[in-house]
């Protein structure tokens, strides 16, 4: 006959559910993911966010054994994407990849619907790139950065931007507050109307991506002016940095993985930690400087802080620059 459970029995039951929920749960943790992840970039397809999105988003589903599915999500300057990702459930199935952006919109919009630091958790820095400072090849009296200066002192000159916010447009704006440059922008939908204005001649200057630049310029169709990264290109090797006039200036344009706030740490280390080992595979490496991404990399501690310092930058110059968006 089996005898009555007391007291001390009972806890010590207790205390052994408690010890095998504590070994089972790494186990349960370590399966992720356990289906399909969904990677939100908040633009149109076919951008330089949605291109390091795929590859990325391609060696995190070999690694984890899952889709892994680009959810683009465009509008609002980014901000309906962002805000999406913002108030998915926190359990690892929702990431975000994101740019500059997603820094620089609470000081252009009175309201984006999003807090950058309050409702989500940075993985890591993927990957960050240059602006072309590039003209049209009819526009011969600028050939430097010096000559823009001079002639927009004379009259204004405008240029083409994938739009508000963009780095094209906050280089432009630093640009613009170093040298007292009189540039004013032309804002279009995306990088691929920007590109096609310039190359149309309706603007003659563009601040835009490099890679379009790199093909445009070998076949004359366009002219690099300048690169705004702190060293020279590699795809670029003749054309100077602005800060070869200009010491001191540089803008990144970055690519960043976040989550939601309310996902676990441990997710957030797992999936920083698998991120970081994708990035460092030969084959991506060289996709990425083919079309001159600087492939970076950090800890989820580390990108807060490069966040937190480029969000102080960039806030002032917008404030100097008077740009808001309604």
């Amino acid at each position: 006959m089996n005898k009555p459970m007391n007291k001390t029995m009972m806890h010590e039951l207790m205390l052994a559910a408690g010890l095998l929920a504590i070994f089972v749960a790494p186990v349960h943790g370590a399966a992720y993911p356990e289906r399909p992840v969904r990677v939100v970039v908040p633009f149109a397809a076919g951008g330089p966010a949605d291109f390091v999105a795929r590859l990325i988003g391609q060696k995190l589903s070999e690694t984890w054994k899952q889709p892994v599915v680009i959810d683009n999500r465009g509008g609002a300057g980014g901000n309906l994407g962002t805000v999406l990702a913002a108030q998915a459930q926190g359990d690892g199935y929702t990431l975000l990849l994101t740019t500059s952006v997603f820094i620089s919109n609470p000081s252009l919009y009175k309201k984006t619907g999003y807090d950058p630091f309050k409702d989500f958790a940075p993985i890591t820095l993927t990957a960050v790139s240059a602006t072309a400072v590039s003209r049209h090849p009819s526009y011969g009296a600028v050939n430097t950065m010096k000559d823009l200066v001079q002639q927009s002192k004379a009259a204004p000159v405008s240029y083409a931007s994938p739009g508000i916010g963009t780095a094209g447009h906050l280089a432009a704006e630093l640009f613009r507050n170093i040298t007292g440059a009189n540039v004013q922008q032309v804002p279009y939908k995306g990088a691929g109307p920007a590109m096609t204005g310039l190359l149309s001649g309706e603007v003659r200057l563009g601040f835009t991506a490099v890679p379009p630049v790199i093909v445009l310029s070998k076949s004359g169709k366009l002219v690099p002016i300048a690169v705004t990264s702190s060293k020279r290109l590699d795809v670029l090797p003749n054309v100077p940095t602005v800060a070869e006039s200009y010491p001191g200036f540089e803008v990144d344009n970055m690519y960043g993985l976040l989550v939601p706030k309310a996902t676990p740490a441990a997710l957030v280390r797992k999936i920083n930690a698998d991120t970081l080992a994708a990035l460092k595979t030969p084959d991506l490496r060289q996709r990425f400087a083919q079309d001159a991404f600087e492939m970076r990399g950090n800890s989820p501690e580390e990108f807060t802080q490069y966040l937190r310092s480029e969000f102080t930058k960039w806030a002032k110059v917008i404030k100097d620059s008077g740009a808001q968006v309604d």
